[in-house]
């Protein structure tokens, strides 16, 4: 099975479009996204041993130095560990690094569930909430109005696209707003929730769901602005609750 170079797309460059990046097209960026894919599909189950070298250099057909660097990435990742005598291990699901963008998205890659998604809305609750509290007491006037013109950008979409890169820069721009450099170490997160709404459910689709929406940020974005910071916790708990709904909702019926 050799590494296709004209692959068909994928989450990754959903991921780079939304959030107007090049998509890495190099062959260890191949060969990492199908081993990835493949470990969190469970080709590759916990505890199993990997095909050897040669063998899998003899199904990508790529050089040994392409090979290892992928395992050493993902190894980097707490996917796999090698052993000697033994071979390279897949490692339990919870030493895996779920804040890694690339582990995520190879989850949403094999097929995004319920339980995935929820756990992104828990955690982005735990984060972003604090984050627009912070927003509010923190924000520079230009952000203010930075936030306010996103929402308006938002409500003007016309492609699933264009709503989910507005949102994308909405909450980035919430996290920079916060004053605290850590809350953008969730961007991975955010950036894979947003490809979620846009690959399961667009608010563009639907207009009482695009009003809702585009009502919801500009409910956050004046928040901040006024400097009311429960408010904008308030503001935000229900935007990332709402999604999660929505999503959800997408998917439940098909497993019906």
């Amino acid at each position: 099975m050799a590494i296709r170079q004209g692959r068909d797309s994928t989450t990754a460059d959903l991921i780079a479009a939304i959030a107007g990046r090049v998509p890495s097209r190099n062959l260890h960026s191949l060969v990492l996204w199908q081993l990835g894919t493949a470990i969190v599909r469970g080709d590759y189950p916990e505890g199993s041993i990997l095909p050897s070298d040669t063998e899998l250099l003899g199904r990508f057909a790529v050089s040994r130095t392409v090979l290892r660097e992928a395992l050493k990435t993902l190894a980097a990742k707490g996917m796999i560990e090698a052993r000697a005598r033994i071979g390279t291990r897949v490692l339990p699901r919870q030493r895996w690094n779920l804040f890694d963008a690339d582990v995520l998205a190879w989850h949403f890659e094999t097929g995004p569930d319920v339980a995935l998604l929820r756990s992104l809305s828990e955690i982005r609750i735990g984060v972003e909430v604090e984050s627009a509290a912070l927003a509010a007491v923190r924000r520079s006037e230009e952000q203010a109005e930075a936030l306010m013109a996103c929402a308006i950008r938002m409500g003007e979409a016309t492609t699933p696209q264009q709503f989910a890169r507005t949102d994308l820069e909405f909450h980035r721009t919430v996290a920079e707003a916060s004053g605290n450099p850590f809350m953008a170490s969730i961007s991975a997160l955010v950036e894979l929730a947003l490809t979620a709404a846009f690959t399961i459910s667009s608010p563009v689709e639907d207009d009482t769901a695009m009003v809702a929406t585009v009502k919801a940020h500009g409910r956050i974005a004046e928040a901040i602005r006024a400097g009311d910071a429960e408010e904008a916790r308030a503001a935000m708990k229900a935007v990332i609750s709402e999604g999660f709904a929505r999503a959800e909702g997408r998917l439940e019926p098909s497993k019906v």
